[in-house]
């Protein structure tokens, strides 16, 4: 930087020294800051200190404190007035009087009658109280003084000293004196301490009772976070409810409110109570603002449900405690009991627990069933559990057919007589002709003497939209989808519903996004256990679990996709549902695929063995011995009819027309044949081994020459 040379004095006088130069380096001066006046700082910094938390929360702690013994003094002189007047009563009179219950208005009527009848008695009496209580003051001043002249009369004969009779009184009169002067030692203190102690009585009225403004309250408290429902809450969450009825007869209730509620029980992780809505407002008027509900109690939407109890005009509501049902629940019995089985005609299975957390176990004797909800809300999980519990019973029989085909259903591979895996419209036509063959199986029970027991035979099909939905047809232009007289899956369930029952053959199935289209209305309606997880609307409700249900508060379309997954609304009689309801909510157990796989090894274990019959693909050409050896599995030996029913069912083209002469045909020119055991046809298996070994060293000898 170069520097500017300032000269400050001119020299005007010679001088034998040479001059002094003084210097001056001016360096440029930053920029200028505008002074801020004093009362500006003052101003911030007292806005700052005022608006600071800390001071909010101290200013409301002063304030809170302070209003709580306002609050508790008028409390205080409200249950006061109460006591010495008729006031209760005619505020119970007037509540059920607004609520349309005339005979308990009756009934505080009389009540209030009598309390006044009493206080008049009470008053007259007051007349000659000061009289009365003079005679008796009199008559028992005299008592006293004769009873202890009396005592010293003895005291003297005893003592032989005329001046002990009046010792007696003396000593009383001491004691009277002791007392007057130790009330004048403490009237003093009693006097400045006294109404400190009333404050801190009234202070603590109103704290019990929180009598202070919702703005002088703790943040906790003001935010509602973790508050007890109580008569108060639930009364003014229903007069905010937006119904002009309902808020015009608790108003004319005045703070008896609560009349129209029954006691406020703990049920599971949430409470519950009955609602008796005054006359002119219904059920439906409550049910539709369920939200709304929810928010006047502090609650999200899902915390709280609305059912109809047998009672007329009246609601119930369970509300959950704030977050309780976003925990999830223990494991499953069957993956923590190793020991556990399953009884198809009298157990349960145990599917999860109730919102009251309490256990919910479904039965499955003679009941068909039918899940449903929208994609990914753990359907085939739920659905899967069940089958896992029955198939702990040995006696128990499946067919299933999993047309998503992701292996959702592969560890019932050796329990399952049929198991068919896949989306296409090649693996419906073979799952619908699995369902036609259950048809024929059950014609056969039917016909069958009268007193036959059969063993159960469950027709599982997970996805079953995709049935109803596949728009091919077979040789006879008979569409294997649809929901016509003429649809090959559609009429195969339908007479599986009409009369499987009755011989133990039952249809299951899960679907997901249920329209008229995909899930019909006589196949839904069919079903005697209907469950349903996460739905889009109402009218999806009403397709999966039927409109009583739904009328009865069932809402599965207020489930929170995603966020609710595994959690069903049951409407079925083979479940425990609370009188008066028309459905269950329950939270399913999830069993994870490893922990299926480690069950169904169970269920194997406990049977003689399985042979799982696999889809195979049309159009190939067939090795009739190999599929009769397939057919066989693992048994030495079966009746030939049986042999015949496996064919088909491993390939209804090639094997669906076979009589007994034709399996005699295949083996007789392989050099074996059936034989004969207890009277009855059967095919050995290794007989039909020896026959491919012979077949195949004959075609290598051809071969080599």
């Amino acid at each position: 930087m170069s520097e500017n040379v300032v000269h400050l004095h001119k020299n005007t006088e010679p001088s034998a020294e040479p001059a002094t130069v003084t210097t001056l380096t001016v360096v440029p001066d930053p920029a200028p800051t505008a002074s801020v006046p004093l009362w500006v700082r003052s101003g911030r910094a007292v806005k700052t200190v005022v608006t600071h938390e800390t001071t909010k929360t101290t200013a409301r702690a002063v304030a809170r404190h302070t209003l709580y013994v306002a609050g508790g003094a008028k409390i205080a002189a409200k249950r006061t007035w109460d006591g010495r007047t008729a006031s209760r009563y005619e505020r119970m009179f007037r509540a059920a009087e607004a609520a349309g219950n005339y005979e308990v208005a009756a009934e505080w009527e009389e009540r209030g009658q009598h309390f006044r009848e009493a206080r008049h008695r009470r008053r007259m009496d007051l007349l000659h109280s000061p009289i009365d209580a003079a005679k008796g003051v009199a008559v028992s001043t005299g008592m006293g003084i004769a009873s202890l002249v009396a005592l010293g009369v003895v005291m003297a004969i005893a003592t032989k000293d005329v001046t002990d009779v009046v010792t007696p009184l003396m000593a009383t009169v001491d004691f009277i004196n002791l007392l007057i002067t130790i009330v004048q030692v403490v009237w003093g203190p009693a006097l400045m301490i006294g109404p400190f102690l009333a404050l801190l009585a009234l202070w603590a009225i109103g704290r019990h009772q929180q009598a202070a403004p919702a703005w002088a309250l703790p943040d906790n408290v003001r935010n509602s976070e973790g508050e007890p429902i109580t008569p108060s809450i639930v009364v003014k969450a229903l007069r905010d409810l937006g119904v002009p009825a309902l808020r015009n007869a608790i108003k004319e209730m005045g703070d008896a409110g609560a009349s129209m509620l029954g006691p406020i029980r703990i049920a599971g992780c949430g409470v519950e109570v009955d609602v008796t809505l005054p006359s002119g407002v219904s059920t439906i008027e409550v049910q539709n603002r369920r939200r709304k509900l929810a928010e006047n109690l502090t609650r999200h939407e899902h915390e709280v449900f609305i059912t109809i109890p047998q009672a007329a005009r009246t609601v119930r509501l369970w509300v959950a405690d704030s977050g309780a049902l976003d925990e999830p629940i223990g494991p499953s019995p069957l993956t923590t009991d190793d020991t556990l089985t399953a009884d198809y005609a009298k157990g349960r299975a145990p599917w999860g627990e109730d919102l009251r957390g309490d256990a919910a176990a479904l039965s499955l004797y003679q009941r068909h069933l039918l899940i449903t909800g929208l994609s990914n809300q753990g359907k085939t999980a739920a659905l899967r559990a069940l089958a896992l519990w029955l198939a702990l019973d040995r006696s128990v029989q499946f067919l299933m057919g999993d047309l998503k085909g992701a292996g959702d259903w592969r560890m019932f591979d050796g329990l399952a007589t049929t198991l068919i895996e896949g989306p296409t419209d090649e693996h419906v036509m073979q799952v619908t002709e699995m369902a036609e063959g259950a048809v024929d199986e059950m014609n056969r029970r039917l016909q069958a003497p009268p007193g036959t027991v059969f063993p159960p035979l469950i027709v599982l099909v997970d996805e079953a939209q995709v049935a109803f939905m596949c728009p091919a047809k077979d040789e006879d232009k008979r569409p294997y989808g649809g929901s016509k007289a003429n649809s090959r899956y559609f009429m195969a369930v339908r007479k599986i519903h009409n009369q499987g029952r009755a011989v133990n053959v039952l249809m299951w199935q899960g679907t997901q996004d249920p329209t008229n289209e995909n899930l019909p209305k006589l196949v839904r309606e069919g079903a005697h256990t209907r469950a349903s997880l996460a739905l889009g609307t109402e009218s999806q409700a009403r397709m999966a679990l039927g409109d009583k249900a739904v009328d009865g508060g069932a809402a599965p379309n207020l489930l929170r996709p995603g966020l609710d997954k595994g959690t069903v609304v049951v409407a079925s009689d083979g479940i425990d549902i609370p009188a008066g309801q028309a459905s269950i909510t329950v939270r399913t157990h999830y069993i994870d695929t490893e922990e299926a796989y480690a069950i169904a090894d169970r269920a194997k274990a406990l049977r003689d063995g399985v042979t799982t019959l696999h889809v195979i693909e049309r159009g190939e050409e067939r090795d009739p011995l190999a599929d009769i050896a397939a057919a066989l599995g693992d048994k030495p030996r079966l009746l030939t009819g049986d042999v015949l029913k496996r064919l088909a069912a491993l390939n209804e083209d090639a094997y669906g027309g076979w009589t007994n002469g034709d399996l005699k045909r295949v083996m007789e020119a392989e050099g074996e044949e059936p034989k004969k055991s207890h009277g009855r046809m059967v095919v050995h298996k290794d007989h039909v081994l020896r026959a491919i070994v012979n077949r195949d060293a004959h075609g290598s000898a051809s071969a080599g020459e």
